[in-house]
């Protein structure tokens, strides 16, 4: 199973009041992930939008498990989950630093034309890249 790993320092500006990360910070987590799995697969977001493409989020789920706390370094592990003509769900876990879980998590994405919201399938934009997520989802199912 491919998975991509990131280190988070948690700042005090994630925290409410208590010391805890609010919870809208994670969705910030997932993107951090994301965007390392895709960099660690040799490809770049910021390149998908230069060639006029972007990838928006059309569902996310986050189930939260055990509180994160201002001072903790958490892990984000980032995986293809599914990966289809249209649509990519990506898995995380977002780990305490001894290993136990803090929150599990998807989120679905879609690629669209920048200047028209219209919906293309990233083999025709970027075959290779494709193809990478494709292998990944079978490995990983």
């Amino acid at each position: 199973m491919y998975i991509s790993e990131k280190e988070i320092e948690v700042r005090y500006a994630e925290t409410d009041q208590m010391g805890v990360v609010y919870h809208a910070n994670y969705v910030i987590w997932l993107e951090i992930g994301r965007t390392q799995l895709i960099q660690d697969l040799g490809f770049t977001y910021a390149g998908l939008e230069a060639d006029g493409y972007i990838s928006p989020v059309t569902n996310v789920n986050i189930n939260y498990l055990s509180s994160v706390k201002y001072g903790e370094t958490v892990t984000v592990r980032t995986w293809i989950e599914s990966h289809g003509k249209l649509r990519t769900t990506y898995g995380y876990e977002i780990l305490h630093k001894d290993g136990t879980i803090a929150s599990k998590a998807t989120s679905e994405h879609v690629v669209v034309k920048k200047d028209n919201f219209r919906p293309i399938a990233l083999k025709k934009i970027n075959p290779e890249w494709d193809s990478k997520y494709t292998e990944i989802a079978k490995e990983n199912n």
